[in-house]
């Protein structure tokens, strides 16, 4: 028999008494059917040699779980009196095949100078394997599209996220933003028969892009006043400036003439008299002085602080987490040893759920929700110390492990921290 999800179908099986006393039958669908199939009425009894038809009703319903196919359909006949008789009669039940695609495109509108990237979601619905082929639409030849990978295989219920790049052949220099609408096409791909291919689900979203200008527009007013700045001051400031220093110019050197005149009419003058002038010296020449300074500092110790010796040093601890446990993972520092840490990096490159919570000997450092970051790094300036024989611990609560790049959910978390710095000796007491 066919059915067909989210539809109905029924089907009956005739229970007999051949004993010689009155049996009671209970009657239970088993097998993959069971979930979606009922027995109507699900107990009956029959007085010797007589016989009854039940009606058995299928109803599966219209999800990715129940996979298109042939599966056994099977119902367990069980009498009151006689338990050990027990028989399971079995058929065999068509689930047809429906195809259903969930399309998403985000963020719809975004912006920049010659690109900008989106995502792609898509998510097998229907209940049997089917490939989608991905392609960009554009009014005109203005706008390329890559979608990283342009097709994918996807099994009943499964989701991919499709990375598309969206580009201008063009930049715009000056002027108004300019918007470019576009369609993201995703569409069911085969090897079927040509009148299958009207069947074949197409979604199209609708997205944006705007593009803006690479220099704004009040950069067009600075500069048009600087230019009439510069106009003004060749044509109007620069010829006033020059006159007037030469007029001062003129002015000085005439100056100049009349006391040198002067000067030499004095010296000829009859009946002057004569004398002299002492003169002095300065046997300063007043040459500039020189003075020298010398000075000398050391030091040991490689960042980590003052009366120590070492170099860079870095951990990596890797906790993997089952969903709903908590698990920790830790490392010492050696014995004789100080580690000054000034950098960790901690990594959730699954997108796992929950808590990660890192603590430097009894120290807690920070505590983070796993869905809010993929990497995460901190950095100091003063180096955390950590002591001899303590420990950088990594606690993590695994609420549910996330999808890595192979889009295949992961069994358990995995947190990776990597801790950096420099691990020196102990000062000696």
């Amino acid at each position: 028999m066919t059915v067909s999800p989210g539809g109905e179908a029924t089907t009956t099986l005739t229970v007999r008494n051949d004993s010689d006393i009155v049996e009671a039958y209970t009657l239970e669908v088993v097998g993959d059917c069971a979930a979606w199939s009922t027995v109507e009425p699900a107990r009956v009894s029959l007085y010797p040699g007589t016989s009854e038809q039940v009606t058995i009703r299928l109803a599966p319903p219209r999800s990715h779980e129940v996979r298109a196919g042939d599966m056994p359909l099977g119902v367990r006949v069980l009498p009151a009196e006689h338990p050990d008789r027990v028989v399971v009669p079995e058929t065999t039940v068509h689930v047809e095949a429906f195809r259903e695609l969930r399309t998403e495109l985000s963020p719809r509108r975004r912006r920049g100078w010659l690109g900008a990237r989106y995502r792609t979601a898509v998510q097998n619905r229907g209940n049997t394997p089917v490939g989608v082929a991905l392609a960009g639409r554009q009014a005109g030849e203005d706008l390329k599209f890559a979608f990283t990978p342009d097709t994918r295989s996807l099994e009943p219920g499964e989701s991919a996220d499709v990375r598309l790049r969206v580009r201008t052949r063009k930049p715009v220099w000056f002027g108004a933003p300019v918007t470019w609408p576009f369609e993201a096409e995703v569409a069911e791909s085969g090897d079927g028969a040509p009148e299958e291919e009207s069947e074949r689900q197409k979604d199209s979203l609708a997205g944006e892009f705007l593009q803006i200008p690479v220099f704004p527009k009040w950069l067009l007013i600075v500069l048009a006043a600087l230019v009439a700045l510069l106009v003004a001051w060749f044509a109007l400031v620069r010829p006033a400036v020059r006159s007037a220093a030469e007029e001062a110019g003129t002015e000085a050197a005439e100056k100049q003439v009349a006391r040198s005149a002067q000067q030499q009419g004095g010296q000829t003058a009859p009946g002057a008299g004569e004398g002299t002038g002492g003169q002095g010296t300065d046997d300063g020449s007043g040459a500039p002085g020189t003075g020298t300074g010398t000075g000398s500092g050391t030091g040991t110790g490689s960042g980590g602080g003052p009366g120590g010796t070492g170099g860079q040093h870095s951990e990596t601890i890797d906790v993997e987490t089952p969903g709903g446990a908590e698990r920790s993972g830790t490392y010492k520092v050696e014995p004789g040893k100080v580690f000054a840490v000034t950098d960790i990096v901690v990594a959730n490159f699954q997108g796992d759920e929950g808590v990660v919570t890192i603590s430097f000997g009894e120290r807690k450092i920070t505590t983070i929700a796993l869905e809010t970051f993929r990497n995460q790094d901190y950095h100091w300036v003063t180096p955390i110390q950590i002591q001899q024989n303590a420990t950088v611990t990594v606690s993590v609560t695994c609420e549910k492990p996330g999808t890595p790049a192979t889009g295949k959910q992961a069994s358990a978390c995995r947190q990776v921290l990597n801790v950096s710095g420099v691990l020196r000796d102990l000062e000696p007491r």
